[in-house]
């Protein structure tokens, strides 16, 4: 799974690379502009995807081969329908080009930076899945601060070194003569780098309530996350101490936010869904 997006990343990066160093930074805007709907569109397909990875999970915990087949055929092409809905689509940018260029090249490098902590909560859910249809509630209990440490670590270790390489990253995809876009760039990485700690545990709270048969809690927590994120961004960013800080801001903000709630539900309800009945119901 990682070195599948890690070969889909330098898909993303080849072209943010040739842009910024070839053409100028009105079209690294672009680039960056179209980026954002593509990964909200690509989203959806990640999501349902990885909602199907969980009732495969469930299926070859409980050994049901037949079941894990029907299931495999109807998310394939659940999925392909989806694909084809989502195609030929359109974004209006409406910020101005620097920005955009930098948005462009640095989100680039955040994708790379946070993609371990993502493909980890993935494997995680499997995991969780796994256990709870087995019924081996202790491997789930293990699994979940197995899992929060060597995610927190990780996600601190890449927050270092992004903090200390953030202008020599961006300097990959613009020239160092682009002065304002690449400050504009390590801005951005600096401040939302610095904070990947919470999008890896939003990552392992989105898996664990997938694998736990609890999809509403996941879209709940992405609502919190995003909604944040958007509400936040407007209200911060025309203030002019703030200016376009406050939609950097806004991002970390949001997963802490998601990340609160999902681990306080997680906490009040921790009796009932660790319980044998609530595996029982996930086999269900």
């Amino acid at each position: 799974m990682l070195l599948g997006n890690l070969l889909q990343q330098m898909y993303n990066v080849v072209d943010t690379w040739v842009v910024g160093n070839c053409i100028g930074s009105d079209a690294l805007a672009g680039v960056g502009s179209a980026y954002t709907l593509m990964v909200f569109l690509t989203s959806i397909l990640l999501g349902l995807c990885m909602g199907s990875g969980v009732v495969f999970s469930l299926c070859f915990g409980q050994k049901d081969e037949q079941k894990l087949k029907e299931s495999v055929g109807t998310a394939f092409l659940l999925i392909a329908a989806a694909a084809v809905l989502l195609t030929v689509q359109g974004l209006v940018n409406s910020f101005g080009t620097t920005i955009m260029a930098a948005f462009a090249a640095a989100v680039k490098i955040d994708s790379f930076a946070y993609m371990p902590a993502q493909e980890y909560g993935n494997a995680f859910s499997t995991f969780i899945a796994q256990n709870m249809g087995a019924g081996k509630k202790e491997r789930v209990v293990k699994g979940i601060q197995c899992a929060a440490l060597t995610s927190i670590t990780y996600c601190a270790a890449a927050s270092f070194v992004l903090w200390f390489q953030a202008e020599k990253l961006m300097q990959i995809f613009v020239s160092a003569s682009e002065t304002v876009i690449v400050e504009e760039g390590v801005r951005y990485l600096h401040i939302e780098g610095a904070f990947y700690c919470g999008i890896g545990c939003l990552f392992l709270l989105y898996g664990f309530y997938r694998a736990i048969g609890k999809p509403a809690m996941s879209f709940v927590l992405t609502i919190i996350s995003l909604g944040t994120r958007v509400a936040l961004a407007y209200l911060l960013s025309p203030v002019s101490a703030i200016g376009v800080a406050g939609i950097w801001w806004a991002i970390p903000i949001g997963w802490f936010l998601a990340d609160t709630v999902g681990i306080v539900y997680l906490i009040g309800k921790r009796k009932e869904i660790l319980s044998v009945d609530a595996a029982e119901d996930v086999k269900q």
